[in-house]
């Protein structure tokens, strides 16, 4: 037997209006009636006898009669199509289309002389008991032969003229907005859906007639994808109620995941449509299975959600797992009901939407008297106020109290905005601005309903449907793609119990084709800030590559790379260049860090503002000696050797700058020139001094000869001489290696790549350095045994012992010097110590030098100016004489000193 759909429906909707019980075995129906109604519905007749007396739909008389369907009822148990009422899901819905329906029909210019009407069904959140109850829309649409048609009294049955119903707004489960479009498509009715989202009502061409104002699943999945993402999970686990909604909505999470690639799913579990006793202790079992997987992705209707719930309770994991739930939890506190300790944390997504302030003047105003229109208002009444209404034939049960009618909502019972409310008072406003379109172009200047909309036209009405663009009740546009989609646009909340005021749903972002996720905003259970892991394996150290379990891509062990290797990808660890570094994180190389001494450092200061002190000084005598040039103390003094000597303690102040300053060709040539130039003009000068004072009190023991070479113009020669044997040595130096920079990467390049450093420094090594200055300690050493022999001479007649003094201070600076300099040869700190302890020695015997020797000196110039003055001339004869005197007095007594005549020899001789 073949029949069309139509011819199908039409038997079903004949049989099913007749006012005569013909479903009874008194009136011998005959038996292929009932399973035609098992194949189309699903369900025998039976279960519309077990609903019992419970009321059927809402009628709202109108010029325009608009279809509603709402999950007013739960889903009731195995046999029994209805359930509890749904007080948010359910009744605050429905009361919207009806708010909505009294706003249009009170609106001058939206559908003027129009009045819209209604016939409101409850699905039961059944698709198959929506699907029977939906076929009223199609009644008056199909042609009716009852000639046929017999009561078992023989009388014709009164079938009343159903009303015409334009278009649908509903229907709120996917799996009923599917079941129900594939019904009204065949009659071309339009259907604005305010809560379906699943992505298969997206096909046009199987639900062409199908609209919604809320975004299909494919953008929530996609939403979903992102804030998994963003919260650093990998490894997590999907729920779905078995269904339209929630098979595609997990299906979608799944392609998009793929795609977005970084996530794996470690079970993927459904929950049946009618599930057994202890299924859901079994579903919470099989996650436990993969522990680690503790994010839980939630595509499921709030019935099963709640069951959920209660299975992760009883099973004592309050906490552990971290739920991600679809718009179907959204923020509904109906579905956590007495499990917000297990819900703390959910991060849930809702499509973006604001609280009606109208709808919820309008709802908290409702009650018994002035609501009568809503036929379950008073089961409704019954359960939010946990009270007992006396009605006809229901007992009346003693242990409840009985309801007063004085109640108020909102004042006696905790009240929200369902969040929902605001898309279904959009849908009935989607559906009057498309009537207003059409009435406008086919009605126009007519009052009322014209001939050309009567009947409306299904198909034309829905290309006025897809064409609507109007802000919506919240103040966003309503719009729908050539799919009949709504943009995606979500909010993002948390369910948060813990160090809050007012525990519930915080809102923590929004999805707008991208994820803005404010992170600070969240907690999770016991009001922790750090966000939970939801990983197969935790995340490699700083410097660990994966090594990849086999066969599960989440999965990995970490092993180290170590040493001066980094990750040259996830999987693979490679060696940095010799003169480069890994990373902290070893995700590549970087150069390695060029270290030289820095002005602004410690190192530095210190050695810099000695130089300058001893500059300023130096400088300071030099003027000094100019400007008393011919005075009898600065002749005294050897002025041509002096001037020599005061230029080389000059050039070992200067050196400092040149040790300090960032190397160079022209520094490093210029440290090779004067690092041991000035200590050579210095100490070549000192020893000149000293080796003339020696020799002229050597030879007056023998002859009053003057001995050779003790002029000024030959202490300058022999000056120059000692001093060139130096330039000499430097400039070879120069010929065979010309000075250069470079930068080794060897000399700290410990295990750990974190301390290793390039020094950049002159081609200068620690022994070439000792040898640069083995001349000048030659020379420092050879002044020091003349000063030692030259220790008998009266200090009166000569610079013998500040000499002595100078070259013993000098020489300790110098013992003190070596293990310093070579003790720091491993030392982090190698380049910076050895730098300041040359720097700083150096200076200290230049200070030595200028202290001995000429502070006194400028001090009596200065300061004493009375005693600058010429002495009397004696010969050579005569000084030799006196000093040889004093010698043998100074012998015989050694507390009491002859000095009082202070003859200075003639240095000019």
């Amino acid at each position: 037997m073949f029949c069309s759909a139509k011819f199908i429906v039409f038997s079903i909707i004949v049989l099913s209006s007749h006012q005569c019980s013909w479903f009874g075995t008194s009136y011998g129906y005959k038996p292929w009636l009932r399973l035609l109604w098992v194949l189309l519905v699903g369900f025998s007749p039976a279960s519309r006898a077990q609903q019992g007396t419970q009321p059927q739909s809402i009628k709202i008389e109108g010029d325009i009669t608009l279809g509603g369907l709402f999950p007013v009822h739960s889903r009731g148990p195995a046999g029994v199509p209805c359930g509890e009422i749904k007080r948010e899901k359910g009744i605050h819905r429905l009361e919207a289309m009806l708010y909505a329906l009294d706003q249009i029909n009170s609106d001058p210019e939206l559908l003027p002389n129009i009045t819209l009407g209604a016939r409101i069904l409850d699905t039961c959140s059944r698709d198959t008991y929506a699907l029977e109850q939906s076929l009223t829309f199609v009644q008056a649409l199909i042609q009716k032969d009852n000639s046929d048609v017999r009561c078992s009294n023989g009388e014709p049955p009164i079938i009343p003229k159903p009303e015409r119903v334009v278009g649908v707004i509903g229907a709120s489960g996917s799996s009923v907005s599917i079941m129900v479009a594939n019904v009204l498509r065949l009659f071309a009715i339009p259907q604005i859906s305010y809560a379906s989202t699943a992505p298969e009502l997206s096909d046009n061409s199987r639900y062409e007639f199908f609209s919604r104002v809320v975004p299909p699943d494919s953008y929530q999945a996609q939403a979903m994808v992102d804030i998994v993402k963003n919260m650093g999970w990998n490894y997590v686990s999907t729920l779905a109620s078995e269904g339209n909604y929630g098979e595609s909505g997990v299906d979608a999470f799944l392609q998009i995941s793929r795609e977005a690639g970084g996530l794996c799913i470690a079970q993927s579990i459904k929950i049946p449509r009618e599930p057994r006793p202890g299924e859901f202790d079994k579903i919470i079992k099989r996650l436990m299975e993969t522990s680690n997987a503790r994010g839980v992705i939630i595509f499921a209707n709030e019935d099963d959600i709640k069951r959920v719930l209660q299975a992760a309770k009883k099973a004592n994991l309050t906490g552990h797992f971290l739920f991600v739930g679809s718009d179907s939890w959204g923020s509904k506190n109906s579905a956590i009901e007495d499990q917000e300790e297990v819900a703390e944390g959910a991060v849930t997504i809702l499509p973006k939407r604001a609280s009606i302030d109208g709808f919820d003047q309008y709802f908290t105003s409702r009650s018994l008297e002035n609501n009568r229109r809503n036929i379950w208002f008073a089961e409704f009444w019954e359960d939010d106020f946990k009270c007992k209404l006396t009605r006809p034939g229901i007992k009346y049960d003693p242990g409840r109290r009985k309801c007063t009618g004085e109640e108020r909502i909102s004042r006696d019972s905790q009240y929200e905005q369902e969040g929902k409310v605001q898309f279904v008072i959009d849908a009935v406003y989607a559906m009057a601005h498309a009537l207003h379109s059409m009435h406008l172009d086919l009605c126009a200047g007519s009052m009322g309903v014209c001939e050309k909309m009567d009947p409306v036209d299904g198909r034309m009405l829905l290309q006025y449907i897809r064409s609507v663009n109007f802000n919506g009740s919240a103040g966003t546009g309503v719009m729908f793609n050539e799919n009949g989609d709504a943009p995606g646009r979500y909010d993002i909340f948390q369910y948060q119990m813990s160090n809050v005021s007012n525990p519930g749903y915080k809102n923590i972002g929004q999805w707008t084709n991208h994820l803005r996720l404010n992170v600070n905003e969240m907690q999770w259970s016991g009001g922790d800030r750090k966000i939970p892991e939801s990983v197969c394996s935790f995340p490699c150290e700083s410097g660990e590559r994966k090594k990849m379990v086999k066969g599960v891509p989440c999965c990995w062990h970490c092993e180290l790379c170590d040493g001066y290797q980094y990750l040259l990808d996830e999987f693979t660890c490679d060696m940095c260049p010799f003169d480069m570094r890994p990373l902290e994180n070893r995700t590549g190389c970087r150069p390695t860090p060029i270290i030289k001494l820095e002005w602004s450092s410690p190192w530095a200061i210190i050695p810099v503002f000695l130089a300058i002190l001893g500059i300023l000084a130096t400088t300071g005598v030099i003027v000094t000696f100019i400007r008393f040039n011919d005075t009898p103390i600065v002749r005294a003094s050897g002025r041509e050797l002096s001037y020599v000597l005061l230029t080389g303690i000059f050039l070992i102040y200067l050196i400092t700058f040149f040790m300090i300053a960032e190397p160079s060709v022209a520094i490093c040539a210029f440290r090779r020139l004067f690092l041991g130039l000035g200590m050579c003009i210095s100490y070549a000068a000192m020893l000149t001094k000293t080796n003339r004072i020696y020799r002229i009190f050597e030879q007056g023991k023998k002859s009053v000869t003057p001995p050779k070479f003790i002029s000024p113009t030959s202490q300058l020669i022999i000056t120059f001489i000692l001093i060139s044997v130096q330039l000499l040595a430097v400039f070879i130096w120069f010929g065979v290696m010309p000075p250069h920079t470079i930068i080794d990467y060897e000399e700290q390049k410990p295990p750990n790549p974190e301390f290793a450093r390039g020094i950049l420094k002159c081609d200068m090594s620690d022994l070439s350095l000792i040898l640069c200055l083995s001349y000048s300690i030659v020379l420092m050493i050879t002044c020091t045994v003349y000063a030692i022999k030259s220790r008998g001479v009266p200090e009166t007649f000569n610079e013998a012992k500040p000499i002595g003094f100078t070259m013993y201070t000098t020489c300790i600076i110098w013992l003190a010097f070596v293990p310093i300099f070579f003790g720091t040869a491993q030392s982090t700190e190698k380049m910076f110590i050895q730098t300041t302890t040359l720097t700083v020695s150096m200076s200290l015997s230049a200070t030595v030098s200028l202290g001995m020797l000429y502070v006194p000196k400028v001090y009596v110039i200065i300061f004493h100016p009375e005693q600058n003055v010429q002495k009397r001339k004696r010969s050579f004869k005569a000084v030799v004489q006196a000093a040889t005197v004093t010698t043998h007095l100074s012998l015989k007594s050694n507390d009491k000193q002859n000095g009082e005549s202070k003859v200075e020899p003639d240095r000019s001789q």
